[in-house]
């Protein structure tokens, strides 16, 4: 079926003043769907750091009822390593979108997105990696193109039950 939108998705890189409405997000969306750290607690940390940059995330804006752009949802694409003979790849190291923007196409316009991005950057691999129980995450990936190109199973421990780590690729090549 195809997806209908009341308003566009536009995708822009991250800049320092998303970072209180990328935090309630990833608050807001959290989910042991495919979160394996704990859930955040106050005192939050803070969205952005040495580690998570702005310049490592695109974020995607729908309009509210009152035409306004409003964060919709992210995507972190960043090198997997720091290694000069890793440079080719980009990595998917988190993607959230608001419940409000679900069914919207959200997801699926910010991994276009980031393939656009990486293919600038010069990368032609993208990577991800995804829990097994993840069956939605998984069937877009897949849509996109990915294949499953490693299982590490039982990877995690989640909710009393052990979860398969995926690891999905795919080439940039057009």
């Amino acid at each position: 079926m195809p997806e209908t939108h009341t308003h566009p998705v536009l995708v822009r890189p991250a800049v320092l003043s998303d970072e209180a409405a990328l935090g309630e997000l990833d608050r807001a969306t959290w989910s042991t769907l495919h979160a394996v750290t704990s859930r955040p607690q106050p005192p939050y940390e803070p969205f952005f750091d040495d580690r998570h940059r702005p310049e490592g995330f695109l974020v995607a804006e729908t309009e509210d009822a009152d035409g306004e752009p409003r964060l919709a949802g992210y995507i972190r694409l960043v090198p997997p390593t720091p290694l000069a003979c890793n440079t080719h790849v980009r990595q998917i190291q988190g993607i959230a979108v608001a419940d409000r923007a679900r069914g919207r196409g959200v997801a699926r316009t910010l991994l276009r997105a980031a393939f656009a991005a990486a293919r600038r950057d010069g990368a032609n691999r993208m990577t991800l990696r995804v829990l097994g129980h993840n069956t939605p995450a998984r069937a877009l990936y897949e849509s996109e193109g990915f294949v499953v190109e490693g299982v590490l199973p039982g990877e995690f421990f989640l909710d009393g039950r052990y979860v398969d780590d995926v690891m999905m690729g795919r080439s940039l090549a057009l």
